[in-house]
């Protein structure tokens, strides 16, 4: 087999038909409602209450905002938070704990904790429940917490 190619001189080509809209509808005609179900799809409301709704999110901001007083990390970074639950209605309640039971701010942090949280925008009720197992220990902690702390 002979793999030779051979050049052929032109003076010129022709132009190739130009595509046209009105040909294609001859062949193809296209329903105009095949947008319409999508169009007519309304966004979903994102969830207020429950888990990974704008509310909880609130909830951790305010929680940031906490500071153990011997420590200069807030309470949710340093892991005493163990749970955010909130309800489409509002209602918030919230698992913490302490780093000893014989914590100086054993009395006043949950009132502070459930201060704060009543007073982010649509929480209807706030409520703390103080655990003490699982206890606390320094593997709680979020890694900005040991960062700031000379940990990692």
């Amino acid at each position: 087999m002979s793999d030779k190619i051979e050049i052929e001189q032109v003076e010129s080509v022709d132009a190739p038909p130009k595509a046209r809209v009105d040909d294609v509808r001859e062949v193809f005609e296209r329903k105009r409602d095949y947008l319409e179900g999508f169009l007519n799809q309304k966004p979903e409301a994102a969830p207020v209450g429950g888990e990974g709704g704008a509310l909880q999110a609130a909830i951790v901001e305010a929680l940031k905002e906490i500071y153990d007083p011997e420590i200069p990390v807030n309470i949710y970074d340093l892991g005493l938070i163990y749970g955010v639950e909130v309800t489409d209605d509002g209602h918030a309640a919230v698992t913490m704990t302490l780093t000893t039971p014989h914590c100086p701010v054993a009395e006043s942090m949950p009132g502070e904790v459930e201060l704060r949280v009543g007073s982010v925008p649509g929480v209807g009720h706030a409520e703390v429940n103080l655990v003490w197992d699982p206890p606390w220990d320094p593997g709680k902690m979020t890694d900005e917490a040991k960062l700031e702390l000379g940990m990692l």
